[in-house]
C-alpha cells in the first residue's frame, strides 16, 4: 500500500513538473497592474474655456541621460523594449496605431495621409546591395539584403503640442497632438545630412498602447512605470523648435548655433510667464 501511495505521488509530481515546464516566471511573482491599466481620460475641454492657446513643436533627444528609459532596451528583452519598438510591432503586427505621411520634404505634421502596412514596411526596410569577394573563387560577388531601420538608429523623436489656460478647472495644461520618430540620414557619399521624420503618430490614438509598456524605473523595480507616465508627467528632457508663428517657419531658419537656443529657452520662459501672469493681480 505504501509503495502505491508514493507511485502515485511520483506520477502526479512528473505531471504538475511536465505541464509547468513550457512555462517558467522569471520573477517572484505575477505582473497583472500594468496589463490591466486603463488610460487616465482627459479632462472635457470646450472651446469657451479657452482663454489662451499656443501650439509648440519639441525634439526630444534620446542620446541625453534623462531619455534613456525611452531609449533602451535596443534589442527588446522579456519585459521592456524601447519605444519605438512599441511603435513598430503596433504598425506592423496588432494595427492597434497609425502612421502618417511626414510629406517628400518632411514637414507635413497636420496627419493628412494615412500610411498602409506596406508603405510603413517599405520606409522602414531597404535593400542593399554589394560585391563581396568568394574565398574560394576569389571573385566577386553580388550580394542582395534586406536592412531593417533599428531601434538604436531612431535617437530623436519630434512632438507637436498646446499649451492652452483652461477657465473653467483655473489651469494651464498641455496636450500632445503627435510624435515623429526620426533617425539620421546619410547621402551617397556617406555624409549626414541631419534628422529625417519617418511618419507621425496621432498621441490621443497611442496612449492606449503606450499605457501598457513599461519602463525602467532606476530607484525601485517594483514600481516599473510606463511609457504613458513619462510622457504624462513629463519626465523627459527635450528642448522648443517652433512655435506657431505668421510665417510657420522653424527656429532653425531665422537663428543658428546658440542663438537658435536662446530662442527656443525664450518661449519656453514665455510659456512660464503666462501661467503666472495670469494669476498676477
Amino acid at each position: 500500500m505504501k509503495t502505491l501511495k508514493l507511485l502515485i505521488v511520483g506520477v502526479l509530481i512528473t505531471v504538475f513538473v511536465s505541464a509547468d515546464a513550457q512555462y517558467v516566471l522569471d520573477g517572484v511573482y505575477q505582473k497583472e497592474h500594468t496589463v490591466k491599466r486603463r488610460v487616465i481620460p482627459y479632462a472635457h475641454l470646450r472651446e469657451g474655456d479657452v482663454m489662451w492657446l499656443k501650439r509648440v513643436w519639441r525634439r526630444i533627444d534620446l542620446r541625453e541621460k534623462i531619455n534613456y528609459p525611452l531609449y533602451y532596451p535596443t534589442t527588446p528583452i522579456n519585459d521592456r523594449q524601447s519605444m519605438f519598438d512599441v511603435i513598430r510591432e503596433s504598425l506592423l503586427q496588432s494595427g492597434t496605431m497609425t502612421a502618417y505621411s511626414p510629406g517628400p520634404i518632411g514637414v507635413d505634421d497636420e496627419f493628412t495621409t494615412p500610411m498602409t502596412v506596406e508603405e510603413v514596411k517599405g520606409l522602414l526596410s531597404s535593400i542593399d546591395s554589394q560585391y563581396v569577394e568568394d574565398p574560394i573563387t576569389e571573385e566577386l560577388e553580388l550580394v542582395i539584403q534586406n536592412v531593417d531601420v533599428q531601434s538604436a538608429e531612431v535617437v530623436w523623436y519630434e512632438i507637436k503640442e498646446e499649451w492652452f489656460f483652461d477657465r473653467q478647472r483655473s489651469v494651464m495644461d498641455v496636450r500632445i497632438i503627435g510624435i515623429c520618430p526620426m533617425k539620421e540620414k546619410f547621402n551617397d557619399f556617406g555624409e549626414s545630412q541631419g534628422p529625417q521624420a519617418l511618419f507621425w503618430i496621432y498621441y490621443p490614438e497611442a496612449r492606449y498602447v503606450f499605457n501598457q509598456q513599461e519602463v525602467y524605473n532606476r530607484q525601485n523595480d517594483s514600481e516599473r512605470r510606463t511609457l504613458e507616465d513619462i510622457i504624462w508627467s513629463r519626465q523627459f528632457g527635450s528642448y522648443i523648435t517652433k512655435e506657431s508663428n505668421v510665417y510657420d517657419r522653424f527656429i532653425n531658419e531665422y537663428k543658428l548655433g546658440l542663438d537658435a537656443l536662446l530662442e527656443a529657452e525664450k518661449i519656453k520662459e514665455m510659456l512660464f510667464l503666462q501661467e503666472h501672469d495670469v494669476w498676477h493681480f
